[in-house]
């Protein structure tokens, strides 16, 4: 038997564990079966690896959306600030207006008022002199 399997593994083949008649040398076959075995775990790797990186992306793409939804209610409360400002602004102004307006309006009534009382003392004083030369 030890003659055979020298005779065999001579032609390049080889018995393994079990007898059975193989190409390879028992150990490269055990070292070709092992390295089958890591690459399978490296490819399980790889693709929860994949995974966790598809997931990731996702969440990374759901935070870009937070953030972006988030800017344009900013910029539309921004906005809104700025048009509100511009409505004070101009609700200021209708108002100073309308208090030199009133302030104008004031002044006439005060030149008014002073005329007429010059005008009552006036006729006061024309009624007293009529009354006295009667």
């Amino acid at each position: 038997r030890q003659a055979r399997a020298v005779a065999v593994a001579a032609g390049g083949l080889h018995f393994d564990e079990l007898n059975k008649l193989r190409v390879l040398e028992p150990e490269a076959a055990q070292q070709t079966a092992q390295l089958r075995e890591e690459c399978r775990a490296f490819l399980d790797k790889i693709v929860e690896f994949q995974k966790i990186v598809g997931s990731l992306i996702e969440l990374v793409d759901q935070l870009a959306k937070a953030a972006e939804s988030e800017k344009m209610k900013a910029i539309g409360a921004r906005n809104l600030l700025k048009s509100i400002a511009k409505q004070r602004e101009a609700q200021e102004q209708q108002l100073q207006a309308l208090i030199a307006e009133k302030k104008m309006q004031l002044e006439r009534y005060r030149i008014e008022y002073e005329t007429l009382c010059k005008i009552e003392a006036d006729q006061n004083e024309f009624i007293d002199q009529f009354i006295f030369q009667k």
